[in-house]
């Protein structure tokens, strides 16, 4: 399982993408939603997590792809 992916604000009216642990962001963009969908596709790739940070830096979304620990039943 790859490093989850965090979209978190750069501080300057733009955002970061950031692999879990990682110092230096892996993408800069101006729009959230562009930073979510190439955090996704990162995600998807690495069969790992995405989470979506607020300009507060709180969690307000995230997405699984892969190794989910708690599987929905059915």
């Amino acid at each position: 399982m790859g490093k989850n992916q965090h979209v978190v604000s750069d501080g300057k009216g733009g955002w970061n993408v950031k692999g879990e642990g990682n110092s230096h962001a892996t993408a800069n963009f101006e729009k959230q939603s562009d930073a979510v969908k190439r955090a996704k596709d990162i995600a998807k790739n690495q069969k790992s997590e995405e989470l979506t940070h607020g300009r507060n830096g709180q969690i307000r979304d995230r997405s699984s792809y892969g190794n989910d620990p708690h599987p929905p039943k059915g």
